[in-house]
Order: structure tokens, then sequence, then C-alpha cells
């Protein structure tokens, strides 16, 4: 897969940010960084690097005006601190206004063969809604919502199910086989439903038109660009008034190995129910190391931190001082600080968050049913 190319279904890494946002015309976030109240580590860092049409959501935010913030779960296997990035901008934009839809993708995972319906509902609640809730979502303004049963509300459930079914009027087979290559009936029927998941909280019966949100990685994008597109031609026959999606884009936390997490490689990620204990196995004996052959080598060359696990997961969520961050890079890039300091460092931060962490994993069970309607 070139530089360029992006897999929509997720199966590949990606290795140039800049060329992709250049390539699909993504504009760059950095400007409302310092202008969103308490911007998360994301934003300032630039972890959280591009965007599509953000600036009404900022407005929304900014006046105190309604608007929403969709995503999805695809409940594969454990929920690992990769996911927590995305918990993370879920509670961000709960707490400054927005209204939370939050869609548990199982028709999808069950198209793609991941497990039954049943087993797809217990990961859902018990790895990501519990943790969900352990890191700050709050029942108020979220609807917490299966594929393949979309409300209770037999209104709301026939809203939605007439709108997945009127879009595919609005693509073309050839549109779909230029975005996606090829296709199956599976995944033509979870790009259909997933366009209507983003756009239904607009519909009267959600609320009716304002802005939504879409935190994704950029290999989503995709996604977001064909549902602008449908929401776009059907605003123009004057049968919704859909405002045009937005979008965000979050760089991928690296898997321990340096390569992407994946549910199937327990040694690639560190699960928000992992022992503290076996974490400090994992990062010890697994993060890709930036460092060299030989103690000797690295006082005397330095080592990488470009490259260093360790410290890229201190970045990208561990360390939120930028002093201190910038003290470690420098002193690991000098020889000062050696890997398995490095490492250490990382085993207490993370070690500390799961033991917080999971005393409130105990205690957000008491509210698993408040989601659940």
């Amino acid at each position: 897969m070139g530089d360029t190319e992006i897999n929509p279904w997720g199966s590949e890494s990606v290795k140039d940010y800049g060329k992709l946002s250049k390539e699909f015309g993504i504009e760059n976030f950095g400007k409302f960084a310092g202008k969103l109240p308490e911007p998360l580590l994301y934003m300032k860092r630039n972890i959280i690097f591009g965007h599509r049409d953000f600036g009404k959501v900022a407005e929304c935010i900014r006046r105190k005006k309604p608007f929403v913030m969709m995503t999805g779960l695809m409940p594969s296997g454990k929920f690992h601190i990769g996911h927590k990035m995305l918990a993370d901008q879920i509670i961000y934009y709960q707490k400054h206004g927005a209204e939370i839809f939050l869609c548990v993708a199982d028709i999808e995972a069950y198209n793609m063969r991941l497990a039954g319906l049943e087993q797809l509902r217990k990961i859902a609640i018990e790895e990501y809604l519990l943790n969900y809730i352990a890191l700050g979502l709050t029942p108020k303004k979220c609807d917490f919502y299966f594929q393949s049963g979309r409300s209770a509300d037999a209104k709301k459930s026939n809203a939605f199910y007439r709108l997945a079914g009127t879009v595919p009027k609005r693509v073309t087979m050839n549109e779909m086989k230029a975005i996606y290559g090829d296709l199956s009936p599976g995944k033509i029927m979870s790009v259909m439903v997933q366009v209507a998941d983003i756009l239904h909280p607009q519909m009267e019966e959600f609320g009716g038109p304002r802005p939504v949100l879409v935190p994704v990685g950029i290999d989503q994008d995709p996604h977001l660009r064909l549902t602008r597109d449908i929401a776009a031609r059907m605003k123009g026959n004057g049968e919704f008034d859909f405002v045009l999606p937005s979008s965000t884009y979050h760089e991928f936390m690296k898997g321990l190995k340096g390569g992407k997490m994946s549910s199937s490689d327990p040694y690639s990620y560190i699960a928000l129910t992992d022992d503290p204990k076996i974490v400090k196995d994992k990062i010890m004996k697994y993060a890709f190391s930036g460092g060299r052959e030989t103690i000797k080598e690295h006082r005397e060359k330095g080592g990488d931190p470009g490259i260093d696990v360790a410290y890229h997961m201190l970045e990208f969520m561990f360390e939120p001082d930028d002093r201190k961050l910038r003290k470690l890079h420098s002193d690991y890039k000098s020889g000062a600080l050696l890997t398995g300091e490095l490492k250490q460092i990382l085993i207490e931060r993370v070690q500390s968050f799961l033991e917080q962490h999971q005393k409130k994993r105990e205690a957000a069970k008491k509210q698993v049913d408040k989601f659940l309607k």
C-alpha cells in the first residue's frame, strides 16, 4: 500500500499523514487547538491533526448551541489504550455540550464473522460501555444503541431504517467501487447503514438538523466523504434538510511492537482490564525500542525517540507536561536516559492509571442499565 492510499476497512497502518491530508483535502486542525475550552492533549500536540468543516462545531461550542458528536464502536475484542483516544474525545465533546450518539456496529461485526450477535452485545457492554462510563461518559444526552435494533421507540426505529433504506438511491455502484474497491454484499450493507448512522441524528425524530461531528482515524475518511456527498444530494432534492457532517482526524497510537494494536495479539496492546503487573512485563519485553544495542553505544550515540514506543505512549497519553516531555526527548536522544529507564517511567504511569481506572470500572457496573434503553 502506497503512502497516499488508505483502507477504509482499517487493515493497514498509515505511513504519512501529511501526504494523505494533502491528497484528500483535509485541513489542518491546529488553528482550533488554542481556541477550544480545555483542549485535549491530542489537540494541543497535533495528534488530532486534521478536520473537515470543524468550524461550525467550534462555533456551537463557543456559543453553546446544540450539536451532535456521533461515533461507532466495533465490538471486536479487548478495549485497549488505543480505543481510549476516541473515548477521551467522546467525553470531551459531551462535557462541552454535545449530544452523543454512540453506535455499536454489531451488524458490521456479524457480517465480518467476528461473532454471533449475542456475543457481540456482551463484548460491547462489558468491554466498551463499562470503560466509557469509567472514563467519564454520562447517560445524560447520550444515545447508546445497536445497529441490530436501533430503538425500542417504534417511531425512531422506523425513521432510522427508512433512512438506511433510501441511502442506496443516492449513490452508484461505480462510485462505491471507486471508493472501496472490491465489495461484498456485507460490505455494501455496512456502508449504507453507516451513512444512516452518521446522518440520522438530524432527522426530526432524533432532534432535527444541526451540526454533527464524527472523530475518526484517517482510514475512515472515505466513509465521511461518501456521507457528505449523499447528504448534499438528499438536501438538494428537498427530501432531508441535512447539515453536511463534520469530521476530525487523529493519528493512531502505535502498538507495543511498533505496528498496529491488534485484538488478535494481546502483546501488541495494553488493555484497560490488564493486571498492572502484567503491564510491566508487556512493556519491558515487547515495547519496541529506539535505543542502541548496548548501554555503551547508547550513551555515546543516543536513542531515537521518534521510533521508541515508550516515548510515543508518553507523548500521546501519559506525560501531560510539555516541559517534562521535552526533557525526556532530549535526555533519550543524548543517551543520558536509557531505554529501560524510559520504559520504567511509562510502566509507572500506566500502572497508576490502570489501578484508578479499574476501581472506577467496578463502580460503573451500577450505571450500565441507564445507557441501555
